[in-house]
């Protein structure tokens, strides 16, 4: 018989539940504005896609997928109401469209976080070493840095959840305070005297014709991946019906003004015309010269390495609560859903913690480029893993609510999420059709199809799998999806209706 206990289990103790009640509205908002990384896409995202795409409308962009995302959202709130979940895709798509497409969501899901994840070592080492050497006369390899941050982010990730909301809460209000100031500097200076507002008109979204909306819609939503976190952390809020919804919308508010306002502030201190020649000259510089060559621009150049650090451990958690989900259900070795000491899946943890450490060491072997190849490349393909996923989430709203309203209105339970789906699948073929674009590669490279496809190859491996479990493990198999009931097969969260 499983041992399950409460959070007040016994230091030590085996559980298959997480700590709960130990995360208010401000713990979860930090975790999921910290994911989303607001300094790495200010400074490295958003020059980026100046330079890339060559286009003009990204602050007119994020301000456009907000809504987007926005009307999504109502559909995904409405959801986390009736189902809580470490594993929220997993969980939403499994009680919507069946537990073998949950299976296989739950693998992209782990795919595009280890993605996003691992990534972030890539941008971390490089600029860390650029930092110290400059300024500490230290000198050592990006990797060395890179390993580093790994360690802290081991350490910090087998520690209470409430402390590592706290760290990066102080992290991140300090890098959206400089971002807000970078912001305002450049505004009040803006090129030639004369505060220009053509970036946030809509005409500037087909300024280069009606096909660049979808890459500027591609760019925007990349930028906000990581805000649909709340839901994975909802075991362990406090009220969790009030502080996931909450925290949710104010975290995409809060990163729609941020981003809109800095790439704005970006076009009108270099100019509407010379922005893209700016942003391909200076990169990160483009944001860290808005406020002069001073205290404020360094500042920022520091608190972009720890944004970077806060993202890494940010979804460092997200990849282990996927894994621990997956654990606590059979559908993955049974150790990675157990918690000891703290109700933290120790073993999960760690094995985020190895793959880290294999990729940061396979890249520095093989003497790989970790901007691009690493950060720029497996980041961009994490973001778009997570897309893909929003899409399927708003069709699975839909069937979940269509064998039972549970109460819910018909925007949040119909509307919201047709239109999300329609939207948010739109947008993923653009990203097919326009990925050596979004990886700034010839079109027909390798890189171009093999990064996508790789969810397709980890989805159908998914399916199998869900398959095989139905058929030779139906007892693993009625558990899928019943989160922190799995150890006694009841209280399922969704009824006996549920696609199989």
């Amino acid at each position: 018989m499983s041992r399950t206990h409460t959070a007040g289990s016994r230091p030590g103790s085996v559980s298959r539940a997480l700590a709960r009640d130990r995360l208010g509205v401000p713990a979860v908002l930090f975790f999921v504005l910290a994911g989303v990384a607001p300094l790495t896409v200010a400074a490295g995202v958003i020059p980026t896609a100046y330079a890339t795409t060559g286009l003009t409308g990204i602050p007119a962009a994020f301000l456009v997928v907000a809504v987007i995302l926005a009307i999504w959202a109502s559909g995904y709130v409405a959801m986390t109401r009736h189902i809580r979940n470490a594993g929220a895709f997993y969980a939403f798509i499994s009680a919507g469209l069946g537990r073998v497409t949950g299976v296989a969501a739950a693998l992209v899901a782990l795919l595009a976080y280890s993605f996003l994840q691992v990534g972030l070592y890539g941008a971390f080492g490089p600029n860390a070493a650029a930092e110290a050497s400059a300024h500490l006369g230290l000198h050592a390899a990006w990797w060395a840095w890179a390993l580093g941050a790994w360690a802290v982010v081991t350490v910090l990730g087998l520690g209470r959840v409430d402390i590592t909301g706290r760290v990066l809460g102080v992290l991140l209000c300090a890098e959206i305070a400089v971002t807000a100031v970078e912001t305002v500097a450049g505004l009040a200076h803006p090129a030639g005297g004369h505060l220009s507002f053509a970036a946030l008109s809509p005409g500037a979204l087909t300024s280069g014709g009606f096909g660049t909306i979808g890459v500027l819609a591609v760019v925007a939503v990349l930028g906000f991946v990581g805000f649909e976190q709340a839901p994975v952390l909802a075991e362990e809020a406090k009220n969790a019906r009030r502080t996931i919804p909450v925290a949710t919308y104010v975290a995409l508010g809060m990163i729609a003004v941020v981003y809109a306002g800095v790439s704005w502030a970006m076009a009108a201190r270099a100019g509407d015309g010379h922005v893209v020649a700016a942003a391909g000259a200076q990169g990160p510089g483009l944001l860290f010269g808005l406020g002069g060559s001073g205290v404020l621009s360094q500042a920022a150049q520091w608190l972009f390495l720890t944004s970077l650090f806060a993202a890494a451990l940010a979804f460092h958690n997200a990849v282990w609560r996927y894994m621990f989900a997956l654990g606590r259900e059979n559908v993955l070795p049974a150790v990675l859903g157990r918690t000891g000491g703290n109700n933290i899946p120790k073993a999960a943890s760690l094995v985020q913690s190895a793959t880290g450490l294999a990729v940061i060491a396979g890249y520095a072997l093989a003497h790989a480029n970790p901007m691009t190849g690493l950060f720029f490349d497996l980041g961009t393909t994490g973001g778009f893993g997570i897309l893909v996923l929003l899409a399927v989430t708003s069709a699975a709203v839909i069937a979940f609510f269509a064998r039972d309203r549970h109460g819910e209105n018909a925007w949040r339970r119909l509307i919201a999420p047709a239109l999300a789906a329609v939207l948010l699948g739109v947008i993923v073929v653009l990203a097919v059709l326009h990925y050596a674009t979004l990886l700034g590669v010839r079109p027909g490279s390798p890189a171009a199809w093999a990064l996508p496809a790789s969810y397709a190859a980890v989805a159908v491996l998914g399916l199998g799998w869900g398959l095989v479990l139905r058929s030779r493990r139906p007892q693993v198999y009625a558990t899928i999806g019943l989160g922190a009931h799995a150890a006694t097969g009841q209280h399922a969260p969704f009824g006996p209706g549920m696609l199989s």
